[in-house]
């Protein structure tokens, strides 16, 4: 349930967390003519175990204009939320992954995917780097891209090659969340969009082919018609199309339960709607009765998941088999160890 207005507050949206603090972009004007308020939260938001994300709708008051600070004194509820980098009322989720330097990755791709999907937003897939390899391998890239169900980009900031597709595709009303490795280029795309930014950005490690990290925290950008706008920074309304840029990290956790991680995967709901396993909890590995079969491209990777899913749930209850079997045997050894007890007798107290 929505908080309606009541005095002194005003309802915006978090464009930037920063340690305890985070930044709130209003929906209209204060009289001062300010737009951005810097703000705490609540102390009875973290009682009632509320967290704040980029992203989210919040009602702020107890607003000091003259310092620009307020606090957060309520949330609106979120329409989605991607986990990890942690951002509320995502619109797209685009992945972006360097086709070189670092080397492209398919397990580490396939869990980025996965974490997108879990949103149940669209998820667009960008290749970065593209000048940076052969025509023929971006062809074949996009070609694999779209056996998964990805309808790929291939950019390159350096010549500008799919840039304008994807300004088109991220200058959509909602917030686009750039996610992706370190060192794959995000802050670079973004910089060569909207270059009013002057995003932080710095090579690839050349002894480890690894990642920098450059982006420290996540924050929201406005995204302007075409990538010289001369108003690209100015107030957010409220329909405004949003881009998130995002730390880079290197290995997203995998959804815990088997049936959400098959659903993640775009070649499995496609043929699932084509018709149903034999059996309610197939595990989609090919067995006898099951719809998906082997012959899909990324069914080993799949596999490699899965094993890696039920690996660490059967971790808990072999923890509680073994604790059980402990605390019996401690109860027992206790029992026999005190004179004059006897067992009891549920007919006999």
């Amino acid at each position: 349930m929505g908080v309606e207005p009541g005095p002194l507050r005003l309802i915006g949206q978090v464009v930037a967390l920063l340690a305890n603090y985070c930044w709130v972009e209003l929906d209209q004007l204060g009289p001062t003519g300010l737009s951005r308020l810097l703000c705490t939260r609540r102390t009875r938001l973290g009682k009632s175990g509320q967290t704040i994300a980029v992203g989210d709708r919040v009602w702020v008051d107890g607003i000091d204009w003259p310092a620009g600070r307020a606090a957060v004194a309520a949330l609106e509820p979120r329409q989605s939320l991607l986990e990890r980098p942690a951002v509320a009322n995502v619109a797209l989720v685009v992945v972006v992954v360097a086709l070189a330097e670092p080397e492209l990755d398919l397990l580490q791709l396939t869990r980025f995917l996965l974490t997108a999907e879990a949103t149940g937003r669209p998820v667009q897939l960008v290749f970065s780097k593209a000048d940076l390899v052969s025509p023929d391998e971006v062809a074949s890239w996009c070609q694999r891209a779209a056996a998964w169900g990805y309808d790929a980009l291939a950019v390159s900031t350096s010549s500008g090659e799919g840039m304008e597709p994807l300004l088109q595709r991220l200058a959509q009303p909602g917030i686009a969340v750039l996610c992706g490795p370190s060192g794959v280029g995000k802050s670079s795309v973004l910089n060569r969009l909207c270059p009013e930014l002057g995003l932080r950005v710095a090579a690839v490690s050349g002894r480890l082919q690894r990642g920098r990290h450059t982006t420290r925290h996540v924050e929201l950008f406005a995204m302007p018609s075409k990538p010289a706008a001369a108003d690209a920074l100015a107030l957010f309304p409220v329909a405004a199309a949003l881009v998130a840029d995002t730390p880079g990290f290197n290995r997203p956790e995998l959804p815990s339960d088997p049936v959400v991680l098959a659903q993640a995967f775009p070649e499995i709901r496609q043929r699932l709607a084509l018709g149903l396993c034999r059996f309610r909890n197939c595990r989609h590995l090919g067995d006898l009765g099951c719809a998906m079969g082997t012959d899909w491209p990324r069914f080993s990777l799949y596999r490699q998941c899965l094993e890696e899913v039920e690996a660490i749930a059967s971790v808990p209850s072999r923890v509680a088999t073994t604790t059980r079997r402990r605390t019996s045997r401690r109860q027992t050894s206790q029992g026999l160890s005190r004179p004059g007890r006897e067992d009891s007798d549920p007919d006999h107290p």
